[in-house]
């Protein structure tokens, strides 16, 4: 009897999660067309939408991906609007106060309302597409029945949410990095403070200029870290690598035999279904009577645009730039009221807004926003002076359509200018043509910021003249097109000279620039491409950057050819093999050995800053391999962290470190390949709250992987290439497109995770979607 009850249990399940299956073929009558338009799907369910007009191509996209994602695209506009503790209770509610105190909500809702008529009518027509598509499927999303709540109706603004949402991936809106900054400058020496946050070194591989000098080390007279009390040493434990941004290079068309050519892996937090949709629109197009947009790519559940891809005559992509785009802005009071502070025209009342949280099983929540008029106060200067954020996502015209004019853009140039006028994160934009011609630029909105002061630390914006007066002008934007070197390249590292150009964009953290200059070593290698060379380019594992460490490590081994500990470490480093394969022990020693030599060696200026801030953290310093090498190389006595005798005896130690730790587990070191530290973690959003079994069949298998950060294959165990893709534009049937989670978000379609095995072994899956085997119509009513 048990057995039966299990049995129809489990049939009532199975039939209650098929009645939220997408519908994929037959025809549909809405009176929301005024033509016919066709959705077909091919074995990866990569969607081809065909309309006679991009109004209702749009009204059609936004209900496919309502039918597959919406569970997702709620997830997005949640998170930026602080918005997830209706769904999963006070336990999401840190990141709802996190977010609230943006009021991303109200900001997209009075953008929206200042938008071109243009604009709030294609959103709405997406909209209601969307709408349409929930109300269509016969049972809720099955995430809503494992949370046992119900899916809202979309607004127009939830798309400008999710572009937010965007922008809190890219940007870090809580600008930690600069609060550190601020305590580091209040305590340092000059000298100290810039060797540690100086933008560059020997590593950099800029699109023009030359490499950055280190700054040189702090004087014996400056900072003396031997003087420090060695129980005041502590490591605030290993920073993440992971570095939200991407790789984006291309070639002219001289060197790919006619058109450009244009590669792009966006690294971002990985998860199934992954955030990107495959889609193709066809359409008339609105430029050239009789003619047509074919555009295939990357469309972002949430938003009607065409992220990356290629239109036949242009192919684009982006990369994080890494530019500042939040400032701190000091607010000072008014030396009569508490409640107003100074600003160059005077004093300034703070505006209070109440916020309600609203908490699945309790009561909702009210969170006071304090806000200025250069945006919300979040945060207290090293002097304890209230900090207001100033950040582009926070002003007017940081959100539009423009992006969406990609898909009809003709030549290089067109686009560049399309991408300089968009409202989004500002990115390394990317272009070819079809002509042959390249060009790189910065996508999205910058702040013009005016007055000498520096925006990687808080500011007083009292001073007229002080702070940001408006968008940069797009004659302003950094461009380099059709360089003579006729190749580009980013991967969220500098990318422009000291001066101007630099100034303009600023210091938002860039990246190390190690794995930009592979990627500009194998392009320079080559004088020919195909898509072919890109992929090998993007799955480039070797550990050029590690080979350093690699080549002092065996030299600390060789220096004690008698101590056995020693010897069995060099017996694992001689199988190097110069890349971070799944199978490599010695990658994961030297890397984790050069790990703990970085923080052990930071944490004594760490120390420093501590005596005066007891909750100082070290922020992610990420050109901080410069000054640990220096110190390295130099050994200065006065720069050595307490409790060590020497240099040598630091590097011992550290090693002696990380053995015990690895020898700790299971089989010791031999067994401590880079395949069981990298292994994927893939996973749905509510896999982590259900048994292990069934969060097994949600989410992606646990391959081991290879790649790292530092190299072009940038790969985590859940953070990666969230797309992989080459094509010139023209030749999109010799392209390739691989994306790590699959089209669908519901776990009983044939698509959910296909195309997830040719992402794990690098096999180019076609760029353009295969022959159609599901074909839905959607027909007018009238």
């Amino acid at each position: 009897m048990a057995l039966i009850t299990i049995i129809c249990i489990s049939f009532g399940a199975w039939l209650l999660l098929r009645g939220s299956l997408p519908k994929t073929d037959g025809t549909l009558t809405t009176p929301a067309l005024r033509f016919p338009v066709t959705v077909e799907r091919d074995a990866l369910g990569t969607v081809t939408i065909r309309g006679e007009n991009r109004a209702d191509v749009t009204w059609t996209l936004g209900y496919i991906h309502a039918q597959e994602r919406f569970f997702e695209m709620d997830l997005m506009r949640r998170s930026a609007s602080g918005e997830l503790a209706e769904l999963f209770g006070s336990a999401a509610l840190p990141i709802d106060r996190r977010a609230r105190a943006h009021r991303m909500r109200a900001r997209a809702e009075a953008e929206l309302a200042s938008a071109p008529a243009a604009d709030r009518d294609l959103i709405a027509r997406y909209r209601d597409g969307i709408n349409a598509g929930l109300s269509d499927l016969q049972v809720r999303p099955f995430a809503y029945l494992l949370t046992r709540t119900k899916p809202r109706e979309w607004t127009s603004a939830d798309t400008l949410l999710v572009v937010d949402a965007m922008y809190f991936s890219l940007n870090d809106a809580s600008n930690t990095r600069e609060l550190a900054f601020s305590r580091m400058k209040a305590t340092l020496p000059d000298s100290a403070w810039q060797f540690l946050s100086a933008i560059g070194g020997a590593w950099d591989a800029p699109l023009s200029g030359p490499a950055m000098r280190w700054p040189k080390l702090p004087t014996p007279a400056e900072l003396d870290l031997g003087k420090l009390d060695p129980a005041t040493m502590k490591s605030d434990g290993p920073v993440s690598d992971a570095v939200p941004g991407s790789n984006s290079f291309a070639v002219s068309g001289s060197l790919a035999g006619g058109a450009g050519l244009i590669a792009n892996d966006m690294h971002l937090d990985l998860r199934v279904p992954g955030i990107w949709f495959r889609t193709r629109l066809i359409y008339p197009n609105p430029r050239r009577q009789g003619q047509t947009v074919d555009v295939t790519g990357a469309s972002l559940p949430g938003t009607p645009a065409m992220v990356v891809g290629s239109n036949r005559s242009v192919a684009w992509g982006f990369t994080n730039s890494y530019g500042d785009f939040t400032d701190w802005v000091r607010v000072l009071p008014d030396a009569g009221d508490a409640n107003r502070y100074k600003t160059p025209d005077g004093s300034d009342a703070v505006v209070v807004h109440n916020e309600s949280i609203a908490v699945k099983g309790a009561e909702a929540e009210t969170l006071e926003v304090r806000d200025t008029r250069w945006g919300p106060i979040l945060a207290k200067d090293a002097d304890g002076t209230p900090l207001a954020l100033a950040w582009t996502a926070h002003r007017p015209g940081a959100h539009n359509l423009e992006l969406m004019n990609l898909e009809t853009a003709e030549s290089s140039d067109e686009a560049v200018a399309i991408a300089q006028r968009a409202g989004m994160p500002a990115q390394n934009f990317l272009v070819a043509d079809r002509f042959g011609s390249i060009a790189w630029t910065i996508a999205g909105r910058m702040p013009h910021r005016t007055g000498n002061y520096d925006p990687r630390l808080p500011a007083d914006w009292s001073q007229p003249g002080t702070g940001w007066d408006g968008w940069l002008a797009h004659a302003d934007y950094p461009l380099i097109s059709n360089p003579p070197w006729q190749r580009l390249w980013t991967a969220n590292a500098r990318l422009v000279d000291s001066g101007t150009q630099l100034e303009q964009l600023g210091d938002g953290g860039y990246d190390l620039g190690a794995r930009q200059m592979q990627i500009r070593d194998a392009l320079n290698a080559k004088q020919q491409f195909r898509a072919a060379d890109m992929l090998e380019i993007q799955l480039d594992d070797r550990a050029l950057f590690l080979k350093p460490w690699h080549e002092r490590l065996d030299g600390l081994i060789k220096q004690s050819p008698e101590d056995p500990g020693l010897v069995r470490i060099g017996g694992i480093l001689a199988d190097w093999s110069g890349h971070a394969s799944v199978d490599s022990v010695a990658y994961r020693l030297v890397r984790a050995w050069r790990n703990e030599m970085k923080d052990t060696v930071l944490a004594g200026f760490a120390a420093v800053v501590r005596a005066k801030y007891a909750d100082f953290q070290m922020p992610k310093l990420a050109q901080a391999e410069h000054a640990v090498w220096s110190l390295l190389q130099q050994r200065p006595p006065h720069l050595l962290p307490p409790g060590y005798a020497d240099w040598e005896d630091l590097q011992r130690k550290c090693l002696d470190r990380v053995v015990a730790r690895l020898d700790e587990q299971a089989g010791g070191l031999a067994a401590r390949t880079w395949g069981e530290r990298n292994t994927a973690r893939i996973a749905h959003p509510v896999s982590r709250a259900l048994p292990a079994f069934l969060a097994r069949l949600l989410d992606m298998p646990a391959d081991p992987l290879p790649g790292d950060s530092n190299m072009p294959r940038v790969q985590g165990p859940a953070f990666g290439a969230s797309e992989r893709f080459a094509v010139a534009p023209g030749d999109e049937e010799h392209g390739y497109f691989e994306l790590p989670g699959g089209q669908s978000g519901h776990p009983l379609s044939p698509f959910y995770g296909a195309g997830h095995r040719d992402w794990v072994e690098g096999k180019p899956t076609p760029f353009l979607p295969g022959p159609s085997i599901h074909h839905l119509v959607f027909k007018p009513a009238n």
